[in-house]
């Protein structure tokens, strides 16, 4: 077996960083298409409610990535000042529900921030977390927090599968490219 190299891990002081233009950012990373998964967590008590029971958890997510097979990992990124990313954070379980191509309505109710995500939506229980597995999706991954790491201005969430599953069907996956559905 050949050992490999390590590669040098150092940080990158702000002189050496390229200027980038936010707005070319996302042009630019615009052009590459991502499958759209809705995270969901059932509901979890959170801070300053007490005596309320608030609602199950989701928001509407196109940065999401398998990780690692051994053991098996899934990764999504939140932005830092989501609203929903405390709750699903306090229920330590979620759910990555992987949208098909029709569902491109449902992704929209789960991309509004403040709103009722989960009127009117098909649910049931997901087998392990007990998390929202939305109704007609083409895959649900049940998970449990695993790490959370800081990535700029989001958050990059591991989660450690505990119970998976997929539709029949050939309905292709509802994908996000240039600020809209393909």
């Amino acid at each position: 077996m050949v050992a490999l190299p390590r590669p040098e891990l150092r940080c990158v002081g702000e002189d050496e960083r390229a200027p980038v233009d936010r707005a070319e950012f996302r042009r630019v990373l615009g052009s590459f298409a991502t499958g759209v998964t809705v995270v969901t967590a059932p509901a979890a008590d959170v801070e300053g409610t007490t005596g309320v029971t608030p609602g199950p958890a989701g928001f509407a997510c196109q940065s999401f990535s398998s990780l690692s097979l051994d053991p098996p990992l899934v990764a999504f990124m939140v932005g830092r000042t989501s609203t929903t990313w405390p709750r699903i954070a306090r229920a330590g379980v979620f759910c990555v529900n992987v949208l098909g191509a029709s569902q491109g309505e449902l992704c929209r109710a789960f991309a509004v921030s403040g709103a009722d995500k989960f009127a009117g939506v098909e649910y049931d229980a997901a087998p392990a977390s007990g998390s929202p597995r939305l109704a007609g999706t083409l895959a649900w991954i049940d998970c449990t927090i695993h790490a959370v790491h800081t990535g700029g201005d989001h958050l990059i969430v591991v989660g450690r599968v505990n119970a998976l599953g997929a539709a029949d069907g050939d309905e292709p996956p509802l994908l996000f490219r240039k600020g809209r559905f393909l």
